[in-house]
């Protein structure tokens, strides 16, 4: 069950070492659990609910927006509340949709997955980005795109250390305020163009895919400025689009963030294609990915369960209704063979690792001792 994906270009495929006894004892532990307990591992019935209740709060947050708020006492917290629903949406909704998680019906994933292109993004090449390239080659720089931040970040110890680095802790947050703009305004058009995320080559859409992208980003624009550019001034506009997609983009960014550039995971330079790396697929992602909060339940529910990302990146075909039992399991394994299960037990705790592991990132390596 494990790393059911979509299969890497060989021009940016090193080769993971063989499949190792961990891998087995958990896609065998994993897969008793469904079988015993006779659940679904896609998401199903409660998925379907739970993203009726994230598009109802976009919807109403949008519509109170145009059609309600007058004053910036009203109209501030409803563009962060615009802005939480469609971070919600992207974790809840299309995240699982995206890996085939959502429903074992295909429409249906594809459905939710596309729920990404009414928002600003293009699901085609987020499976590009983000299947292919972030979960089969987690954390590995040159190949791994969600390290390229340069030259504002340093996410990666092989990256060009630059002067303002050293104060990356204190700009990150501000800095991924424009995450979400960016991406949607600027980043598919230039993956398009280029028809590359980063250094690694991926086909131009076509048919149907090419007409979800323009048309995604054509709906986006209507009722995200066209619209209510017909009963709002510019000014006001502009605003709240700013401010939405800020809110956005940072929440979407310190979520990820959390779970694989802390202190504890492993960040290091993508080998040579056709090189082999130290470890086996399974046990690269448990050395390069953290749990955090695993222990709030809020924070599971509105994270899409992206808390559990050591979870999610070992089975991404089971939804993320499921990822605590599933953590349970995966513990109770890694202790049983002694390999590390990285988990931050809290929110505080996890932000405290990664803006060290920002701090050190941004600081010149020590020197190592003379013999």
């Amino acid at each position: 069950m494990a790393n059911e994906l979509m299969t890497p270009p060989a021009s940016v495929r090193p080769r993971f070492l063989a499949r190792s006894k961990l891998r087995e004892v958990l896609d065998q532990r994993v897969e008793t659990y469904f079988a015993r307990s006779g659940r679904d591992p896609r998401g199903g019935a409660r998925l379907i609910l739970k993203s009726a209740v994230f598009l109802g709060w976009a919807v109403s947050s949008y519509l109170l927006l145009l059609l309600w708020a007058s004053t910036a006492w009203l109209t501030v917290p409803l563009a962060a509340s615009l802005g939480l629903a469609l971070a919600g949406i992207g974790f809840s909704v299309m995240h699982d949709g995206g890996h085939g998680a959502f429903s074992r019906r295909p429409w249906l994933n594809r459905l939710s997955a596309g729920v990404l292109d009414l928002i600003g993004g293009s699901s085609y090449f987020w499976r590009q980005k983000h299947n292919v390239l972030h979960h089969t080659f987690t954390n590995l720089d040159g190949i791994d795109d969600d390290l390229d931040a340069g030259p504002f970040l340093r996410l990666a110890p092989t990256q060009q250390l630059r002067w303002f680095h050293r104060f990356q802790s204190w700009y990150e947050i501000p800095l991924l305020g424009f995450l979400a703009a960016k991406w949607t305004l600027l980043d598919d058009w230039v993956t398009l163009g280029r028809a590359k995320i980063g250094d690694s080559p991926v086909p131009r859409p076509r048919g149907w895919d090419s007409a979800q992208l323009v048309g995604g980003k054509l709906f986006f624009l209507t009722w995200a400025l066209v619209v209510p550019l017909l009963l709002h001034p510019l000014f006001v506009v502009l605003g709240v689009f700013a401010l939405t997609a800020v809110v956005t983009g940072i929440t979407l960014g310190i979520v990820f963030q959390l779970a694989h550039v802390v202190e504890e995971t492993l960040i290091t330079k993508a080998p040579a294609t056709g090189e082999r790396l130290e470890r086996p697929w399974v046990e690269h992602q448990l050395a390069t990915t953290a749990d955090f909060a695993p222990h709030s339940r809020l924070i599971t529910w509105y994270v899409g369960g992206l808390n559990f990302q050591v979870e999610h990146h070992l089975f991404p075909r089971v939804s993320h209704v499921h990822y605590r039992a599933v953590s349970r399991i995966v513990r109770e394994v890694c202790q049983e063979l002694g390999v590390a299960h990285l988990r931050h037990e809290t929110l505080r705790g996890a932000l405290k690792s990664h803006f060290r592991c920002l701090g050190q990132l941004g600081r010149p390596a020590p020197l190592a001792p003379a013999l």
